[in-house]
């Protein structure tokens, strides 16, 4: 989950000198957001039904060696169309690995354990921040390229690691049929408003994430090393609230740690845009992603629980939410961040995004009792 993280953010404080080196407008620089989240959608589309049907390792490791490659392409990218398409190459792949890692925790934990367990995993894209977005950008200082160079080295070896390591991901259960698994989800209109909740917040979260760079860039004069520096300090902000997520919910029980979860993530973006500098900013997104960092868990435990045994299809269906989120975010958001003065147009949009999927939440009342997996 660290990988797949830096890769999905690591363009985010690379987009002011990327912009640049292309010679391309700020408005469709989002584009190299976008790709890559495109790619991530299409391709979990189908690799979902297929890891609940086939070996989830096997195909795990297919995604990352593929990973590997177009990821360390990435860094060889000499105009604008080609990094698009190496982009979307990594995206592809990308979407053969994530869905496996939240598929495999409901197998290998305990019932009690999934939400814990699914903010460690979480935890990893919040490290991807703390450590792989701003070290891409101390190493974007010499070279952008550097960057993809890096995470490519990584995966490589990580590559290596889950051939030898990881325990085999199949259920002893029948399959369910990839024709028909997509036409039964279809049928569940508890899964497909969970969904588009989904798909909601997370268009909002990464318009907002993916242009912190370029905002900071425009309205605080920072270079991109000190962006990467800030981005940090927000990450471990991500971090933290990974870890005390499931906490929340044994002090508040879920559906309360849900809905203040929300509220609180709502109020952060609110007030930010008002920001008089890159500090203050940076101490009220660490504040939102910390809400963000706990909240995410819970979103996987709720789609995890209408699963049933295709955890795969429903792993890659929400991940294809949230990477058609984050193109849509990267369009919208180079939009706004152009024709708005500061983040004004951005937080907006993020709020209004999110609140529409609090809405669908309580109007299926997760913020009254637990649901189970029949309800």
């Amino acid at each position: 989950m660290f990988v797949i993280g830096t890769d999905t953010f690591l363009v985010s404080p690379l987009l002011p000198t990327l912009t640049q080196y292309y010679g391309i407008s700020t408005s469709i620089s989002g584009f190299m957001v976008s790709s890559y989240a495109f790619g991530y959608m299409l391709s979990a589309l189908i690799v979902g039904p297929i890891s609940d049907k086939y070996d989830r390792k096997k195909i795990l490791i297919i995604g990352l060696t593929v990973f590997t490659l177009a990821t360390a392409a990435c860094g060889l990218a000499n105009n604008f169309p080609i990094m698009l398409l190496t982009r979307f190459i990594a995206g592809v792949a990308a979407a053969s690995a994530g869905p496996q890692i939240w598929a495999a925790i409901p197998l290998l934990f305990p019932k009690e354990q999934v939400v814990k367990t699914m903010g460690y995993a979480t935890s990893g894209l919040a490290i991807a921040q703390i450590i792989g977005v701003p070290l891409g950008s101390y190493l974007a200082g010499w070279s952008w390229r550097f960057p993809f160079f890096f995470v490519g080295s990584i995966a490589l070896i990580l590559t290596i690691l889950v051939i030898s390591y990881m325990p085999d991901l199949n259920e002893a259960t029948a399959k369910p049929h990839s024709v028909n698994i997509y036409q039964e989800f279809s049928q569940n209109k508890s899964v497909l408003k969970l969904l588009f909740s989904y798909l909601l917040f997370q268009t909002a979260n990464f318009c907002g994430f993916s242009f912190i760079g370029t905002w900071f860039a425009k309205s605080f004069a920072l270079p991109v090393a000190s962006i990467g520096s800030l981005i940090l300090i927000i990450g471990a902000g991500q971090f933290i609230g990974s870890l005390i997520g499931s906490h929340l919910v044994q002090i508040f029980t879920l559906p309360k740690a849900f809905l203040l979860e929300f509220l609180l993530f709502i109020a952060g973006y609110l007030i930010l845009p008002f920001s008089s500098s890159a500090i203050a900013a940076t101490i009220i997104l660490a504040f939102i992603y910390l809400i963000g960092g706990a909240i995410f868990p819970l979103f996987m435990s709720t789609l995890q629980s209408q699963a049933g045994n295709a955890r795969g299809t429903i792993s890659s269906l929400s991940n294809a939410a949230m990477y058609l989120g984050e193109a849509i975010g990267g369009v919208f958001g180079g939009i706004l961040i152009k024709n708005f003065t500061g983040f004004y147009g951005i937080a907006a949009f993020t709020v209004i995004g999110v609140i529409l999927a609090m809405l669908l939440y309580a109007q299926q009342g997760y913020f009254k009792k637990v649901k189970s997996n029949n309800q």
